[in-house]
């Protein structure tokens, strides 16, 4: 077991150096880092439907592209859904960005994207069960295009996602992980 002593800074006090609608910059001690505001969370979901998987492609200004991701959402972030359900808001965000809906949500657990730098979790879920209800995309204020790519053609996919000049999500590392470890 790892004990925190033994990491320098540990137990400094933690400052808030600046605060936003949805971001606070955080330092301890030597550490910089950010985290979600107001106690926001995160839900990513894994939609798959028999060997196809619903990914979603959107401009992303941090990245300056388009970025190809698993469809996700933020849990908390708007009046009357403080106290939202992971599963509920990522059924939610399923059908706004897709515009599937689940028969089937499935809690895989916990995870964080980068440790070293923020401090966020996301909630895993998977969707199966998938039913098209509509268009997706988003809501007003997003444009979301949804791409059904088979998991045996992702990597394809995803090369010719990154020749146009898309970022690619780390999560998606998910889905390619045997091929990647078979050096494929």
């Amino acid at each position: 077991m790892i004990d925190p002593r033994n990491t320098p800074d540990h137990d400094a006090p933690e400052t808030i150096e600046w605060k936003g609608d949805y971001i606070t910059a955080k330092t301890r001690g030597r550490w910089e880092y950010v985290g979600r505001a107001r106690n926001i969370r995160a839900a990513v979901i894994l939609p798959l439907i028999g060997d196809d998987v619903i990914l979603v492609e959107q401009y992303r200004v941090p990245l300056g592209c388009n970025c190809i991701e698993l469809p996700a959402g933020l849990i908390g972030d708007e009046e009357g859904y403080a106290d939202e359900d992971d599963l509920a808001a990522a059924g939610r965000e399923l059908e706004e960005e897709t515009g599937f809906r689940a028969g089937r949500l499935e809690e895989i657990g916990r995870f964080y994207s980068s440790p070293g730098m923020v401090s966020e979790s996301f909630t895993l879920v998977r969707a199966t069960e998938l039913e098209e209800i509509g268009p997706g995309g988003g809501t007003d204020s997003e444009d979301i295009a949804v791409h059904r790519v088979s998991r045996a053609g992702l990597k394809d996919f995803l090369d010719r996602k990154r020749a146009e000049g898309c970022g690619v999500d780390v999560r998606l590392l998910l889905l390619l992980g045997q091929d990647i470890i078979a050096g494929e």
